[in-house]
């Protein structure tokens, strides 16, 4: 502020109002490490594809909120929903009451490792059919002593 006063005393007007020549990048850093945090955090989520889990895999156990609808299919191709034997007709009828129409509910396909692929294939082919997206296959996580 004395600097102003004593440019007027001299009547240099122009040195008064000279544009600053500073810039202050504080802000920017701060925007670009916000940016930073967000990409590191949302990278992960945009790469999701389809998971497959295989019997014996080493892939880490999904976290939900909600408890999953479990469909296992035994060694004789029997289909179990929950722990109650369906027919596969009445699958996706019997989905959609337990879930209460809400097709976003996960559902968690188990199979046994003698099941052919062609009626595991069929199996979530009549839900994916039926409406319900959220489908995954369960693996068996490895003993220890197995790697």
């Amino acid at each position: 502020m004395a600097g102003g006063l004593l440019d007027n005393k001299r009547g240099n007007r122009r040195s008064r109002y000279r544009p600053m020549a500073e810039i202050n990048v504080t802000p920017l850093v701060d925007v670009m490490l916000v940016l930073l945090i967000v990409f590191m955090i949302t990278a992960p989520l945009i790469t999701s594809g389809v998971s497959v889990n295989l019997p014996h895999a080493n892939a880490k156990p999904v976290n939900t909120d909600a408890t999953p609808i479990t469909i296992t299919i035994n060694a004789a191709g029997d289909v179990y929903l929950q722990n109650s034997k369906v027919a596969l007709t009445n699958l996706v009828a019997t989905l959609q009451q337990i879930a209460k129409n809400n097709t976003d509910r996960r559902i968690f396909v188990r199979g046994d490792t003698s099941v052919p692929y062609g009626t595991m294939l069929k199996v979530m082919a009549t839900i994916t059919d039926g409406g319900f997206d959220k489908v995954a296959l369960l693996a068996q996580q490895p003993t220890p002593s197995a790697r």
